[in-house]
């Protein structure tokens, strides 16, 4: 599935949230969630824009927004941007379900272009410890939620008048590296370990070691590492320790074959660490579906699952006999009531698709969660 990204601009309309000298907080903020959505959408990133006008959203219909227009899951990241009263300096409140990385990018990146962090951390409800404080955190289920709030208005009104589209632009770094779009490089610290960074990016020692030709443990303040990115992205693999093309394939739903070629491989070796492409799903397959052959796999079987006869299997696919080959791409007959759910798709994309509701979709096929496998049939209106 791929991943989502929420711009939600506090207040707007009569709620001005807090007031500088000459700037508002609603204005402030809106710009520059307009400037992290069109950025990101240059880049090909799928965005949502919860609040694009000045006017007031209550929280409850922000809230509302987000849970019809988008998937309850951990690939839907909500940003709420706010201009806090933090007495001087930015800080970054991350959800209690979710790890620190995200929000310890967009630290990282607010005080590359001069913004005084003070903290990047979970906040708790006081009457309940186990939920998060603030509501567009707590209510937005499975989604990894973040506020950035960038300064006060009393003590950084200047820099966030002149520097906007910066922290903007921070803001999209911190968000490319967290999405693996771009190469991530961690400055060594004092008291850091190759365990502690590994621990923090969710890798392992040996990865970290193959990929910066590390010969040792060791390391020295200052010292630049670079990270594996993390398979976010529909479009590579990372390779790790025990991968090998066809496990990769397999977890990809493609082929030894498609890989090697996709990625001008002249051996089946793999180093860990490596970045493989993955084939993307084409536009061209929205109305037909393909299946790809695992160990154990019988025609028959196939054509039980997606609701058609071993005959209709052979003819579109120009079958002489039974036999199957594991890897082997099977096109399914298309349904025009039914979709066929294909790598990187959500209930929010397909019902975009259809202009239906994700609502109206789990309806519609009594869905119990919005987690889709590939190649589950739905029914569509």
């Amino acid at each position: 599935m791929s991943k989502i990204v929420v711009i939600n601009a506090e207040h707007g309309g009569d709620d001005i949230g807090n007031k500088g000298k000459d700037i508002s907080e609603k204005d402030y903020v809106l710009q520059i969630s307009n400037y992290i959505n069109e950025t990101l959408k240059k880049e090909g990133v799928q965005t949502y824009m919860v609040r694009t006008k000045d006017i007031d959203i209550p929280i409850d219909e922000r809230v509302d927004i987000i849970e019809e227009e988008t998937p309850n899951t951990s690939d839907t990241i909500v940003i709420t941007n706010s201009i806090g009263n933090t007495y001087g300096g930015a800080e970054v409140i991350y959800s209690l379900k979710n790890n620190e990385r995200l929000a310890n990018f967009i630290s990282n990146e607010l005080e590359s272009i001069g913004v005084k962090v003070n903290k990047y951390y979970q906040r708790r409800l006081p009457s309940d410890t186990t939920k998060d404080y603030h509501q567009i955190i707590r209510d937005l289920g499975n989604r990894e939620a973040i506020i950035i709030e960038y300064g006060d208005l009393s003590y950084d009104e200047d820099f966030i008048k002149n520097k906007w589209e910066d922290l903007g632009q921070a803001v999209v770094n911190a968000l490319n590296k967290y999405l693996g779009l771009i190469d991530v490089y961690y400055e060594v610290k004092k008291g850091d370990s190759l365990y502690s960074i590994a621990q923090q990016f969710n890798t392992t020692v040996d990865v970290l070691k193959e990929l910066n030709n590390l010969g040792s443990n060791n390391l020295s303040v200052g010292q630049q590492l670079l990270i594996p990115e993390t398979n976010n992205s529909n479009d590579y693999y990372v390779v790790k320790s025990g991968d090998t093309l066809y496990s990769i394939a397999k977890k990809n739903n493609t082929t030894v074959d498609e890989l090697i070629d996709l990625n001008d491989l002249n051996s089946l070796n793999l180093s860990i660490g490596q970045k493989l492409k993955i084939p993307k799903i084409s536009s061209n397959d929205i109305d037909d579906s393909y299946y790809i052959v695992k160990s154990g796999d019988t025609l028959y079987g196939i054509a039980q699952k997606y609701q058609t006869t071993v005959s209709e299997l052979q003819n579109i696919n120009n079958l002489k006999s039974n036999l199957l080959t594991i890897g082997q791409k099977i096109l399914i007959p298309s349904d025009n009531n039914v979709y066929i759910v294909k790598k990187g798709d959500s209930l929010y994309s397909i019902a975009r698709k259809y202009n239906m509701t994700v609502d109206e979709l789990i309806d519609l096929n009594d869905l119990d969660n919005t987690l889709l496998s590939i190649g589950q049939r739905l029914k569509i209106s």
